[in-house]
């Protein structure tokens, strides 16, 4: 078949990523994977994913009914939340780091503790077993008991099983076996990646493959022939002195990938925005994640989240609530907005939809 053009892959890439908005469970499943992130400016990174992609979504439903949802907090290329088919597919995992017997003797005290209580908090651990603190990744001191519990979760030992104000309660988590064929398991871990960032660039591909390593560690050596499969079965052309990959059985070209109407405000780490190379190659822009960089070298602010007008990212917003109020401070590629009514209208009408899933009022 003839190569699709790049606007032929942009469009694809928002239409089916920006699908028709439908309940939280399908929204989920249609993701395979949420990631999430603590920083609220205006919401966390889950908050505003969805906000898209679920009909009448409020900022925290996903932890309100997470206890009642098919999901698992869990760690795929990066935290956050997975279809419970997806979870069976990474585990049982085994960390790249073994723990000593010592550690090992406490992580099966706690276990027995919380299979005795049934769900626990941290301190509740903390105060029963009296752990200490212990030096954690970030050089600062944190609660042992804490640092405990995260590797367990990571095992697979415990999963979330909610949250209380934003802290992980743990339930026990019950053993699975290992798959009988790997490479048919790691093949489904890069096609849920695919489904998800389509079209990927080789180096995305490339990319989000080695990031398997901190899903399956159990199965590093085995990440090269996946992504050589990936490369030679996943649909691919050649678009821009790249090679473009997407999901079997779709077609980039097709009429049925039309870009939705109106305005919306990217997280940065939404399905559309996440992988910043093919961020700059579908838009020509690049896009950086500064919440991290020293104020004075930030070029578009701490948590600039990307504009999207139809299927062109044409600037960012900065959005903050304060005394109760949605505050938005823009900036545009070119230097200036669309002067057309149709996009000062779409604006309005994102700025109150945003307002409303935070429960605030618009400035």
């Amino acid at each position: 078949m003839n190569a699709p053009t790049l606007a032929d892959l942009r469009r694809y890439a928002v239409a089916r990523s920006l699908f028709t908005p439908t309940t939280l469970p399908k929204a989920i499943e249609r993701l395979g994977f949420v990631q999430a992130d603590p920083i609220r400016s205006p919401a966390r990174a889950q908050d505003l994913t969805l906000r898209h992609r679920v009909k009448a979504y409020r900022v925290g439903d996903l932890e309100r009914h997470y206890p009642r949802l098919a999901v698992e907090e869990d760690f795929f290329v990066n935290y956050g939340f997975v279809t419970p088919t997806l979870h069976a597919r990474m585990h049982p995992r085994t960390a790249r780091a073994e723990w000593p017997p010592e550690r090992m003797a406490q992580a099966q005290a706690v276990w027995a503790f919380v299979q005795e209580r049934g769900e626990v908090h941290p301190r509740e651990v903390d105060a029963h077993f009296a752990h200490g603190h212990t030096t954690n990744g970030f050089g600062g001191q944190s609660k042992a008991s804490t640092q405990l519990l995260d590797g367990m979760h990571y095992r697979g030992w415990l999963r979330v099983a909610r949250r209380a104000n934003g802290t992980r309660l743990y339930a026990v988590h019950t053993p699975q076996e290992a798959p009988a064929d790997v490479p048919a398991t790691l093949d489904a871990l890069v096609d849920t990646l695919v489904a998800k960032y389509a079209p990927l660039p080789s180096p995305g591909l490339r990319q989000l493959v080695g990031l398997l390593q901190h899903a399956v560690p159990q199965w590093k050596g085995q990440l090269r022939p996946a992504l050589q499969r990936a490369c030679a079965r996943l649909p691919h052309a050649e678009v821009g002195g790249t090679t473009w990959y997407w999901p079997e059985e779709e077609d980039p070209r097709s009429r049925r990938w039309r870009a939705p109407e109106g305005v919306r405000l990217l997280a940065p780490f939404d399905p559309v925005v996440w992988d910043r190379d093919r961020f700059e190659r579908l838009w020509d822009w690049a896009y950086r994640f500064e919440a991290y960089t020293p104020p004075a070298k930030r070029v578009r602010g701490y948590y600039a989240m990307p504009l999207l007008w139809r299927d062109q990212v044409i600037g960012w917003g900065n959005l903050s609530v304060e005394g109760g109020l949605l505050r938005s401070d823009l900036g545009f590629v070119h230097g200036q907005a669309p002067e057309d009514a149709e996009f000062r209208e779409a604006l309005d009408t994102e700025m109150s939809a945003m307002a409303t899933c935070l429960g605030v009022e618009r400035n």
